[in-house]
């Protein structure tokens, strides 16, 4: 394992910094003390957010409301409302959320059951909880959530994890009675994302091989049972395959998505210039406001962001593997959670929308209108950012003292 003098390598700077006050440290240090170009790439994916929401909401919200700025009003209110979340998370120390990772598990757990109960209900899914003016989706800080406590249990479980079955089957059980709630609203795409991140953090965290076989075996048969008793995951199924056969039926949102990025050449149509959003797109602002970048921005633009998503994903994985280096195993699985559920709700986001995938309903991290998803996003990622802090921040101090010494 690389000693601290090579871990602080990592990240010199020549430059002067001054930690901002949010992390609690007021000295100037010749040491960059967090990720600045995570931080910039966030910042860039929001921005890009904002215009593209603008751009692909107004003739849905005209129509809808009669207001055309009636849904970036709203995404406005959001990114403020990111900035007092970023101020919130980056207060607390990382120790807090691992010791009060089963009581958040809890609560996130009873507010699924009260969605169930006092929950609204829209296009036939009662997924929202109304605070106020406020619309939460609950299933998106459940994801958020049971990353925590999944690193919380696989710190205090680990031996008993590479032991014997029930330190592998405990996890799975309080996942399978978070998907059971969330089936009920329903979202099957929010199942799947957690099926994921469990299965990839136990693999991290080292199980046995043989549990993994029987559980990836366990969830393609619940994947495809689940999609073959409800007609409408089966249509949504089997028109992906084949959206022309039914261009104007089960096979419209993805025929009118595939025609966008043609529109879209290599350069696009400029911005504010696309015709799909013009009513002929569904849920062009949510879920499949790739297509609108697509259309808007072609083939350039679309790799870019991609880029920009996937440098997010991997930082955070990057930092994930620091921290278990640095003997910071809460961290680390934290951090490898995060990035695994950005890259994947992606790939599946952007799969849906060029018929790679069927169509999930997950939004595409820090770009597509949502504030539930923006704003747990938005915990989620500064949390790294104080996880990659305390971090950097120990390392300066272990140096210190041994020049000390």
């Amino acid at each position: 394992m690389p000693n601290v003098e090579q871990q602080l390598s990592l990240f010199k700077q020549g430059a002067k910094w001054r930690l901002p006050s949010l992390l609690g440290e007021e000295k100037t240090t010749g040491l960059q003390l967090y990720d600045r170009s995570f931080v910039v790439a966030i910042l860039a994916l929001m921005g890009l957010g904002f215009v593209m929401v603008m751009s692909a909401s107004m003739p849905e919200a005209t129509k809808l409301k009669g207001d055309p700025y009636y849904f970036i009003n709203r995404h406005a209110f959001y990114l403020i409302g990111c900035f007092f979340i970023a101020a919130v998370v980056l207060k607390f120390e990382v120790k807090y959320w691992e010791q009060h990772s089963g009581l958040l598990m809890l609560v996130v757990l009873a507010m699924l059951i009260a969605v169930l109960v006092f929950g609204t209900s829209v296009n036939g899914a009662r997924r929202w909880l109304v605070l106020g003016p406020i619309r939460i989706q609950v299933a998106e800080i459940a994801k958020f959530i049971f990353i925590v406590y999944m690193a919380g249990y696989l710190v205090r479980r680990h031996g008993e994890l590479l032991e014997n079955r029930k330190g592998f089957y405990k996890p799975i059980g309080v996942y399978g009675l978070f998907a059971l709630l969330i089936l009920f609203q329903p979202d099957l795409g929010t199942v799947v994302v957690l099926f994921v991140c469990t299965v990839s953090l136990l693999f991290l965290a080292g199980a046995r091989i043989v549990h993994f076989i029987v559980l990836i075996l366990l969830g393609f048969l619940t994947f495809v049972f689940l999609v073959w008793v409800e007609p409408y995951r089966m249509r949504r199924v089997t028109s992906f395959m084949d959206p022309w056969d039914d261009p104007f039926g089960s096979g419209y949102q993805l025929t009118q998505s595939l025609m966008a990025y043609g529109r879209g050449d290599w350069f696009g149509q400029g911005l504010g210039n696309s015709i799909q959003k013009l009513a002929y797109l569904p849920e062009a602002h949510t879920d499949f406001i790739f297509a609108v970048i697509g259309e808007e921005l072609g083939f350039i633009g679309i790799v870019v962001v991609l880029l920009v998503l996937f440098f997010v994903a991997l930082r955070a994985i990057r930092l994930g593997n620091l921290c278990l280096m640095a003997q910071k195993p809460f961290e680390g699985y934290v951090a490898y959670g995060v990035g695994i559920w950005i890259c994947f709700q992606t790939v599946v986001n952007v799969g849906a929308s060029i018929g790679m995938l069927p169509t999930k309903g997950l939004t595409l991290p820090f770009v597509s209108y949502g504030g539930s998803s923006l704003w747990v996003m938005t915990a989620a990622v500064m949390l790294l950012v104080r996880i990659d802090h305390e971090r950097r921040l120990s390392l300066v101090q272990a140096v210190q003292g041994r020049s000390r010494t």
